[in-house]
């Protein structure tokens, strides 16, 4: 076969989306092909596609319609799509829009991809080099970067809130073993993955398939699986920071937050909250109130004081009011977030909003509460990063240019400081002298 044959693949969306691509290129490298950063160069173009925001969707378009122009001079090019947006178009008829795809598939398909493929082009790819798997998380996936590792837990969702396409895209929620999981991030290189991503949509929901796997001496096998598996996780030799995401405020326990304190996990928190207002809430088929909310992040305070807490806030849901949107602003600041992730509300074909409610919030309303909750943030991120000033925080080496070196500090926190690229990859502590909006200014020490 050819070795100049290569593969591109276009990432789109979450963390999640980000692992799959991985273990994407790690299927197309089974084959034989190279990875390039130049679509024109590529023989297989594919996109993995976030359906989660309107906008985002549309963008394919745009991508396939430019992508088909190669075929002039690549007549056996392959254009595919995968990820969310095959994964809720069941009968094709958003397919049906596109110029020539060759593939299109959900994540989840991965494992039959050979037979696809081989249809396509059997002398580039040959049923006898593919890896017969059962799931598409068997794949082992070719890292992008020497710093962390995303680790896939689970799959899928079973909540079904009402704005939401995942359960349509992903499917229902799944849970992956818990020796695949140990077993893949013990194979990781000691020396560079430092930190470990744990990924799922409802990631602190994890149920282990075989929990007689979980060590004898774990304090939570028997309390909540999640609690367990971080604590597998804290005992792997090498790691030495743990993240998670995205939790479901309703699976928060005792136990989960007991474990927030376990001497390797990031002292930083997403938890989505979404909206402020119990009647919006139970619209969105939230299945806790702000009070519930509320009451949750004052436990996890009390337990672990100094933890910095993100989130993600949807303004301009069907039917909001302008009172209910104060809610939400309200719970905003009673809860003293470090971040949020917030963003005007989109409806999407085929959730349970798409049928039952009326898109009703102009986007100027829209536009107008966003820009209120940014103010919000801006203002109290500014005011709570002056708590870091004249302290030492720790901190994951992802990037040297020009005399400076930057990274996240376990509490999520963008930090910047003098330094060179023998630093890359390496956790180092970091005095902050100028704690700004985005970026604390600091030495290193």
């Amino acid at each position: 076969m050819n070795q100049e044959k290569r593969f591109y693949i276009l990432t789109l969306g979450c963390q999640m989306n980000k692992n799959d691509s991985e273990r994407i290129a790690s299927f197309l490298v089974d084959f034989g092909l190279k990875q390039t950063t130049k679509p024109e160069k590529a023989d297989v173009l594919l996109i993995n596609t976030c359906s989660v925001r309107e906008h985002a969707e549309q963008r394919v378009f745009g991508f396939i319609h430019n992508w088909n122009k190669f075929r002039e001079n690549k007549p056996n090019l392959i254009i595919g799509i995968t990820g969310c947006l095959p994964g809720h178009d069941k009968d094709e008829k958003i397919r049906k829009k596109f110029e020539k795809v060759d593939l299109y598939f959900p994540i989840i398909d991965l494992p039959n991809l050979p037979e696809k493929l081989n249809k396509i082009n059997s002398e580039l790819f040959p049923l006898e080099k593919s890896k017969q798997l059962s799931e598409y998380w068997e794949y082992e996936p070719i890292r992008q970067n020497n710093f962390s590792a995303s680790i896939t837990i689970q799959n899928g969702c079973n909540n079904f809130c009402t704005y939401c396409i995942v359960p349509y895209s992903r499917g229902r929620e799944k849970n992956r073993p818990l020796k695949e999981i140990l077993e893949e991030i013990k194979k990781l290189d000691k020396e560079k993955f430092l930190q470990i991503d744990l990924l799922g949509q409802v990631v602190n929901n994890y149920q282990a398939p075989d929990p007689e796997n979980f060590s004898l001496n774990n304090p939570y096998q028997e309390k909540d699986h999640f609690a367990a598996l971080l604590w597998e996780v804290n005992q792997i030799e090498g790691v030495k920071r743990i993240f998670f995401t995205a939790p479901d405020p309703q699976y928060f326990n005792d136990w989960q937050i007991e474990a927030l304190t376990l001497p390797k996990m990031m002292n930083y928190l997403h938890i989505p909250v979404q909206s402020g207002d119990n009647k919006i809430l139970k619209k969105m088929n939230r299945k806790y109130t702000r009070e519930f909310f509320i009451e949750l992040i004052r436990k996890i305070r009390q337990v672990k004081p100094e933890i910095a807490l993100g989130t993600d806030i949807i303004v301009g849901f069907c039917g909001e009011t302008e009172e209910q949107f104060q809610n939400t602003l309200d719970l905003y600041q009673q809860c003293d977030f470090d971040i949020s992730y917030h963003a005007k509300y989109s409806n999407r074909p085929g959730t349970v909003a798409d049928k039952l409610f009326v898109d009703d919030i102009s986007e100027e309303i829209k536009k107008e509460r966003w820009q209120k909750i940014q103010k919000i943030m801006e203002e109290q991120t500014l005011k709570k990063n002056q708590f870091y000033k004249d302290k030492i925080v720790s901190v994951l080496v992802t990037e040297c240019q020009d005399g400076y070196c930057q990274g996240n500090s376990k509490e999520m926190k963008l930090t910047k400081f003098l330094g060179d690229k023998s630093l890359l990859g390496k956790i180092v502590q970091v005095k902050i002298n100028n704690p700004e909006r985005w970026i604390l200014f600091g030495e290193m020490v």
